[in-house]
């Protein structure tokens, strides 16, 4: 994400950067919640109304007053996060994950979804690195037959939606994977002065 905001911002473009479950006020305090497995014991029903919740803060304060002023917004995770890991992996009604989308989302949709595509195994261990001594959050924590059928859902979905996400491999270094990304960029939006929605999602 840092590379993409800062080439979008050397076309002289105005950016907001963003993430969920976050994005807001109320939205950063449900991530708390749901992030350190609060909400776990409540089931994953209430785990999808509490991200929906979150995405609706983060809709309303962030994201349509971004693209209101003309800016692109670029967001870590966004619904799709929602569809697989409450949908596909906790088997959440996939009619209910529509009705919260419809709710909550509406024509507020990303233009553009990368999916940074790598083995779980490869991931499991950039996440440990990136945090340390600390203890993994709420999905990290989750064992490794989950994230590989995570990645599968991912990669489903995206084959799903062709027109709107983007499979990037992942596992090349960090340059290679900000080149590919911004080849993307390129190819289906022509960065330009109208505000667009970019989704930034990991498999």
């Amino acid at each position: 994400m840092a590379s993409l905001l800062k080439r979008l911002t050397g076309r002289r473009l105005a950016v907001t950067a963003t993430r969920e479950p976050g994005g807001s006020p109320g939205a950063e305090a449900v991530r708390h919640v749901l992030l350190s497995g609060a909400a776990k014991p409540l089931g994953a029903h209430a785990e999808a109304i509490l991200f929906a919740a979150a995405r609706d803060d983060h809709l309303s304060q962030t994201i349509r007053p971004a693209l209101a002023r003309g800016k692109w917004v670029i967001s870590d995770r966004f619904a799709d996060s929602t569809r697989v890991y409450q949908g596909v992996l906790s088997n959440v009604d996939a009619r209910v994950i529509a009705r919260l989308e419809r709710l909550t989302v509406g024509d507020t949709r990303p233009d553009l979804t990368f999916v940074l595509d790598v083995p779980a195994e490869i991931g499991l261990e950039r996440a440990a690195r990136r945090r340390g001594n600390g203890a993994g959050d709420r999905f990290e924590a989750e064992a490794l037959d989950f994230h590989k059928k995570l990645r599968e859902a991912y990669l489903e979905l995206a084959a799903r939606e062709p027109d709107r996400c983007a499979i990037i491999d992942a596992t090349s270094a960090p340059d290679a994977v900000a080149d590919a990304v911004w080849a993307v960029v390129n190819t289906r939006l022509h960065p330009a002065e109208a505000p667009l929605m970019i989704e930034d999602a990991a498999s």
